[in-house]
């Protein structure tokens, strides 16, 4: 049985704390499906062809990826690309607080269903979409937190 795993997120722009928790987990799945879910409470700043453009772009000779964009439930997703593992990272106590909360809820939803959690290499603990967005709002440069496909596009 292969081990399909799906990492969801908005990946609004895709950081190199997304692209550090994805390379960490490939040697662990045989399938990893980055899944970009679209959630109608957030505006996001970057279309979505483009997020989607930047990830194919970083993963293009990794061949145990998959790029996906998707609605609705993420564990209805999972049913879909045939994934038993629900990737999240973790940053801070308040990330692991709220992400279980959410795993919980999934595991009620589809039981068979586990969430991995990874937490983050220190030096990647302070990046977050939210503040990158903000920074590039005000003109700052947020270059150093960037993969370089992202960077290509936004500088």
């Amino acid at each position: 049985m292969q081990r399909i795993c799906l990492f969801p997120g908005t990946f609004d722009p895709v950081t190199l704390g997304h692209t550090d928790i994805i390379d960490r987990a490939l040697p662990l799945f045989d399938k990893l499906y980055v899944g970009l879910g679209r959630n109608s409470s957030k505006l996001p700043m970057f279309s979505e062809e483009q997020r989607l453009a930047w990830l194919k772009e970083i993963y293009k000779d990794e061949p145990k990826i998959g790029v996906l964009a998707y609605d609705g439930l993420t564990v209805e997703c999972c049913k879909q690309v045939g994934a038993d593992f629900i990737l999240r990272g973790i940053r801070y106590v308040n990330d692991f607080e709220y992400e279980k909360a959410i795993a919980d809820m999934n595991r009620s939803l589809k039981n068979n269903v586990e969430t991995i959690f990874l937490t983050t290499l220190p030096k990647y603990t302070s990046i977050a979409s939210t503040l990158i967005r903000d920074v590039i709002l005000n003109k700052g440069d947020v270059s150093q937190f960037l993969p370089d496909a992202v960077k290509k596009t936004i500088y």
